[in-house]
């Protein structure tokens, strides 16, 4: 039921401490539990039984604080026979446990069991850190080439939405390969990008591999895993590519030469939540 005005003030009704009379002293200390008590609005809250006789607020006694004070010392034989405490404002006391469900709290937002509350007296979802979503592109297929131009290495490619602009994507993977003379390098690519692994060339490279002496065709077998932690700062699909070139000779991913089809090369995308 609505009410017209101030609501009526309800809580926990409370009988103070017993006071013990000091003669010639108006002022005292008021407890509950041996603790003092401030739990309370104002002085009209307050029923003092002097003597047998209720006073009157205001103008017998008033509270400040923790203090009662009577409007004139007080004399051996006087007697505060109670101090009983009215409706102290939103005072219930202490709740038993497990008697506060969460449609009774302040807090704001959506409160169920994918949400904790936070210090702001809202709801919220965990956030940053948090893995939202995996994408993975696994080559298993024979890929080679001579080109001292960075060349797209086919198949080794993927596509990721972010959920948010925010997003931090985490890159990572291995590439099966072997060359046949010099130096290979390698380079990850987010779109027509070029993006830093390791160091600012943006480039990762295989090891030097040379004809041995008195033998042709002489192979260099080499796994290169690497990583890299990405903001591409956008919701929209993102595309993840490696290239590859070399400075003389050539370069075999998933090498087939001998018959192993063991090989394989892979590249994993992980969204990281801010």
């Amino acid at each position: 039921m609505a009410y017209i005005g101030k609501t009526p003030v309800i809580g926990n009704f409370v009988k103070l401490d017993a006071i013990t009379v000091v003669n010639g002293q108006a002022a005292y200390t008021m407890q509950n539990g041996g603790v003092n008590f401030t739990s309370y609005d104002n002085v009209n809250q307050f029923l003092v039984s002097l003597n047998g006789v209720l006073q009157a607020p205001t103008n017998s006694f008033t509270v400040s604080g923790s203090t009662l004070t009577f409007a004139s010392n007080l004399s051996t034989g006087d007697s505060i026979d109670f101090v009983l405490v009215l409706g102290n404002s939103l005072d219930i006391g202490t709740p038993s446990d497990n008697t506060v469900s969460l449609a009774k709290l302040t807090a704001t937002g959506t409160k169920n069991s994918t949400t904790f509350l936070r210090g702001d007296n809202t709801f919220a979802a965990p956030s940053g850190g948090k893995v939202l979503q995996v994408v993975s592109t696994t080559k298993d297929d024979a890929f080679n080439t001579s080109s001292t131009s960075l060349t797209d290495i086919t198949g080794l490619t993927l596509n990721i939405t972010p959920a948010a602009s925010s997003s931090k994507i985490l890159i990572f993977g291995n590439i099966s390969s072997s060359y046949r003379n010099y130096i290979s390098t390698f380079q990850l690519v987010r779109g027509s990008t070029n993006i830093a692994i390791g160091g600012s060339s943006d480039t990762f490279r295989g090891t030097t591999s040379r004809y041995a002496e008195g033998v042709t065709n002489s192979l260099s077998m080499t796994n290169h895993s690497f990583h890299f932690l990405d903001s591409p700062s956008t919701s929209s699909q993102t595309t993840y590519k490696i290239q590859v070139k070399v400075n003389g000779g050539s370069v075999y991913i998933n090498d087939r030469s001998n018959g192993d089809s063991s090989f394989i090369s892979t590249i994993t995308a992980m969204e990281i939540g801010a």
